[in-house]
C-alpha cells in the first residue's frame, strides 16, 4: 500500500505521525489487535491502533464505554502529566522535560507489588481534534521493554457517552510467553478505564 502523502490536508497531524512511525519500522508486520472480548476497533480509528509488530512482541487493544462525554473523559485523559490521576498503579508522576506537549518526558513511580519501580516515558501524539494520546516507554526499571501506547476516544455510535481504546505493542520479557504478557498488561489497562469511567462520571455529575 502506497502511503499517503504528509502534506494531505485531510488527515490528522496524528496520523502523518503514526504512519511514519509505522514506516520506520518497516521490517517488521504491522498489525491490529483485536481485543479480548472479542469486540472491533472501529474502522474510524483502526489506522491509529496499527502497530508495527516484531516477533519477540505481543500487540493487545482494551474498549471501554463511558457514560460521560467526550469532553469530559479527554479532559482526564490528556493530562500527561496526571496518569496516576486514574491510573492507580502508579504513585507519583513529574515532568522530567516539556510542560505536556508532543516530545515531553515523565517519570512515573509504580505503587509497590508490581514488578517494577518507574518508568520514562516521552509523549509520542496528543491531538486535541482527533482526541488521540500516544506515549512510549524509553528507560526505567520494569520488565516492559519498548511498550508504546495509543489511546483513543470518539463519541459512542448511540449518541451517549464515549468510547474509549487504548491499544499497545510491547517485547516479551525474557521468561513469558505472549499470552502471559498480554494478560498482564490486559488486566492494568481494563482496570485504569474502569477507574477513568468512575472519574468521568463524578466530574460530569458535579458538572
Amino acid at each position: 500500500m502506497q502511503p499517503l502523502r504528509p502534506n494531505n490536508p485531510l488527515r490528522p497531524a496524528s496520523s502523518i505521525l503514526l504512519e511514519r512511525m509505522n514506516t520506520a519500522n518497516a521490517a517488521v508486520s504491522r498489525h491490529t489487535p483485536t481485543p479480548r472480548d472479542g469486540a472491533q476497533i472501529p474502522d474510524s480509528v483502526a489506522l491509529y491502533h496499527t502497530h508495527p509488530l516484531g516477533p519477540n512482541q505481543c500487540c493487545s487493544a482494551v474498549i471501554k464505554h463511558i457514560d460521560a462525554p467526550l469532553a469530559t473523559v479527554w479532559s482526564v485523559v490528556r493530562r500527561f502529566d496526571n496518569p496516576q490521576a486514574y491510573k492507580h498503579f502508579l504513585r507519583s508522576c513529574h515532568l522530567l522535560l516539556g510542560d505536556g506537549d508532543v516530545g515531553t518526558l515523565r517519570e512515573v513511580h509504580v505503587v509497590s507489588g508490581l514488578p517494577a519501580e518507574n518508568s520514562t516515558e516521552r509523549l509520542e501524539i496528543l491531538d486535541e481534534e482527533q482526541h488521540v494520546m500516544s506515549f512510549s516507554v524509553i528507560g526505567g526499571e520494569h520488565r516492559l521493554e519498548n511498550y508504546r501506547s495509543v489511546t483513543t476516544l470518539h463519541p459512542a455510535a448511540s449518541g451517549n457517552g464515549t468510547v474509549v481504546v487504548e491499544s499497545y505493542v510491547v517485547d516479551v520479557p525474557p521468561g513469558n510467553t505472549k499470552e502471559e504478557t498480554r494478560v498482564f498488561v490486559d488486566t492494568i489497562l481494563i482496570c485504569n478505564l474502569k477507574s477513568l469511567a468512575r472519574i468521568a462520571q463524578n466530574l460530569m455529575q458535579r458538572n
